[in-house]
């Protein structure tokens, strides 16, 4: 069967992107009409700044887990990970792909708190990958699988133990790793319009 590509996208991430961004749209507008043009500058440089930084936070970072590699968009940078190159899936923090050349972390996939483990259930611990268990057999709550960075992972290690049990992995210290990508529009925008802001209200 051919494999099932999953992207993870925070839902609350993109809800509050889109208040965000329609208030601030809002703010813009009866700013400028209802004062100057110096007043309307100063809260454009703000509130531009601000939906930008809530879009790059909240609505752009996921995971997409594909056939040939695990996509991991953060705020800043994109990291594409092949299944080969990773050596361990941990989710202490958030959900972080271990290789021969570094980790990466998914912004979008944070662990829960302490509390979650009040929550957890048997259910969620025969979910589990076996590779995300202790040796006594339990697992973290951040490998919970209805946690974000849970859900996530199960997916990611269900593939990868797959893969592994068919030696389709690269060897130990191959040297592959991820490579990633600099988001250029993200950073110019973020630079500009701090700079803006900065200007609007020294001059």
């Amino acid at each position: 069967m051919r494999f099932q590509e999953t992207t993870f996208r925070p839902l609350f991430g993109r809800i509050l992107s889109v208040v965000i961004g329609v208030l601030g749209v809002a703010s813009i507008v009866v700013t400028f009409f209802e004062a100057d043009l110096g007043l309307t500058l100063r809260t454009a440089s703000v509130v531009g700044l601000v939906v930008v930084l809530t879009f790059a936070g909240f609505w752009f970072p996921g995971v997409a887990v594909r056939e040939e590699a695990v996509e991991v968009r953060n705020v800043f940078t994109t990291s594409v990970v092949p299944w080969g190159a990773i050596r361990r899936i941990d989710t202490k923090w958030a959900l972080a792909l271990t290789t021969d050349r570094g980790t990466v972390n998914a912004w979008a996939s944070p662990a829960p708190g302490r509390y979650a483990t009040l929550s957890m259930t048997k259910g969620d611990v025969r979910r589990a990958a076996d590779s995300g268990r202790a040796a006594e057999g339990s697992i973290r709550p951040g490998d919970s699988p209805t946690t974000e960075s849970g859900a996530v992972a199960l997916v990611i290690r269900t593939h990868w133990e797959q893969l592994r049990d068919d030696d389709l992995l690269d060897p130990p210290n191959a040297g592959t790793g991820p490579t990633r990508r600099v988001h250029v529009i993200t950073v110019v925008a973020t630079l500009v319009l701090l700079v803006a802001t900065v200007l609007s209200f020294t001059l």
